[in-house]
């Protein structure tokens, strides 16, 4: 089996769907980004986005828990049984981060992730960097989150 079909190179996968609820929203807020439009529904409502939203930070944590989730439910459905499960190590980094639109409370927003592409890694033998591509669309199937993280991987 090639590191390509491993890696799942080229395929968007579904990693799942979540919905932001207000109380959600403002707890996450007040703990890590106390804006005044993610903690409080009438200031939201006078600011620029009209309505109560999720920090930005907020939707990129909820994708990391759907990206562990999946990894966890593939592992559970033997994804894995007639091949070498990857090992994935630590991410050293993403870039291009874009919170494209408001998630708004009340919304449900789906997750994604692709592989696009890996390399060995020459200062640690057995291991590659898999460069991934993370995304994020509301119900109408508009993006709202769109980045680009690399992970290594133990072969």
């Amino acid at each position: 089996m090639t590191l390509d079909h491993r890696f799942r190179l080229g395929e968007t996968v579904i990693l799942g769907s979540h919905t932001f609820t207000a109380d959600e929203i403002k707890a996450f807020a007040a703990k890590y980004d106390p804006q005044p439009f993610h903690v409080d529904e009438e200031a939201a409502y006078n600011s620029v986005f009209g309505s109560l939203c999720a920090s930005g930070w907020h939707t990129c944590a909820t994708w990391m828990k759907y990206n562990l989730r999946h990894q966890e439910s593939e592992r559970a459905a033997g994804r894995w049984a007639h091949e070498a499960e990857p090992e994935f190590g630590p991410s050293p980094g993403f870039e291009n981060l874009q919170w494209l639109r408001p998630v708004f409370a009340g919304e449900t927003i789906t997750f994604t992730r692709k592989a696009v592409r890996h390399r060995p890694l020459a200062s640690r033998p057995g291991w590659r960097l898999l460069s991934l591509e993370g995304e994020a669309f509301n119900e109408d199937g508009t993006k709202v989150l769109s980045f680009e993280n690399v992970v290594l991987v133990k072969e």
